[in-house]
């Protein structure tokens, strides 16, 4: 059974299309459900959502990902009512290593970044430069930007087909040999950078000592620098997930580092290598870049959408805006997340 054949007997509940949406290996990105019914509340989305947890989960690994549009859903406490009534392990903030600095606003839901509308947040698998990541993200539009502020979403799956068509010995050395990531963190939080969140928050360490153990258990290296700041190395990371259908996704933070890792304590270009130490080359990455806007999506969001990511599938990003833009997240906890 597929979520269509659902949505036939529901009368609440529609499938639609959407402007600008791409058509990957015969199927819609994203696919796009309505709700139709304005006199049925929350209560009655909790309803529909509980029964079908295992099919949402299906359908977000197929299609990448899922914008449920025209939900009552209106701030924090019911997104948060709307992600548990789905069914998935709670993934906190508070537990990740994520290098975003965030507002936690319940028990699942946080916001997706505080860093200033003029930073672009390049396209990345949530957490991917790490070795612990969620399997899914939600994200809810509280309040839509004035201009700009699009969640650019991108088929990684594809991308990576064409990288092997285009960008071959590229594609090659990203699967065989990995990607080592290193990153400066503060002190402190620093909101102003779209990567400023503090050693002590990312390791949940009170001290120099209890920071080190957790890094040691993930197999990180380390340099303490002058200004209280951290120098952290993780171990290599697999670049290119096999996800287990024929299909293989380009699983990293590759983008995201070499384009968007900047600020007073970063430098892109210092901040990713190959797992043997060797350099990437910009133009390769460049390459690699221009690609995957050939198979991104840029999700133009509306008041109380919200949208299920499959983190292994798609990446996604942050176009820069203007006026205020409220958008909240959530994440699922993957296989290695107890």
């Amino acid at each position: 059974m597929t979520i269509s054949d659902v949505l036939k007997n529901e009368e609440s509940v529609r499938e639609v299309p959407v402007d600008g949406q791409l058509s990957i290996d015969g199927g819609v990105f994203p696919i796009v459900v309505q709700w139709n019914s304005p006199s049925r509340d929350l209560a009655d989305v909790e309803k529909f959502l509980k029964p079908h947890s295992e099919l949402i989960s299906e359908t977000a690994a197929k299609h990448g990902a899922i914008l449920f549009r025209g939900f009552p859903v209106a701030d924090a406490f019911e997104f948060d009512r709307f992600i548990e009534a789905c069914g998935f392990p709670n993934f906190r903030y508070e537990d990740s290593l994520s290098n975003a600095v965030r507002v936690v606003k319940t028990e699942r839901v946080f916001t997706a970044n505080e860093a200033p509308p003029e930073v672009t947040i390049f396209l990345h698998h949530e957490m991917a430069q790490t070795p612990v990541y969620p399997s899914k993200l939600f994200f809810f539009c509280e309040h839509a930007a004035d201009t700009g502020g699009a969640t650019p979403l991108c088929r990684s799956d594809a991308l990576f087909e064409l990288m092997q068509k285009e960008l071959p010995d590229f594609a090659a050395d990203c699967e065989n040999k990995g990607l080592q990531y290193t990153n400066v963190m503060p002190g402190f939080d620093d909101a102003k950078s779209g990567m400023g969140r503090s050693w002590q928050s990312t390791f949940r360490a009170q001290t120099r000592e209890e920071a080190e153990d957790r890094m040691r258990e993930l197999g990180y290296t380390w340099t303490w620098l002058e200004d209280g700041s951290l120098k952290a190395v993780t171990p290599v990371l697999d670049a290119v997930r096999d996800l287990g259908d024929g299909r293989k996704a380009f699983f990293n933070q590759l983008i995201a580092a070499y384009k968007g890792w900047k600020d007073t304590r970063n430098d892109p270009s210092n901040s990713i290598r190959f797992g043997d130490g060797s350099i990437l080359d910009p133009d390769d990455v460049l390459a690699c870049s221009e690609l995957a806007e050939r198979v991104t999506f840029d999700l133009m969001w509306q008041s109380g959408d919200i949208a299920l990511v499959d983190n292994y599938v798609a990446m996604h990003g942050r176009r820069n805006f203007t006026g205020t833009r409220k958008v909240l997240a959530s994440l699922v906890a993957g296989e290695s997340v107890s």
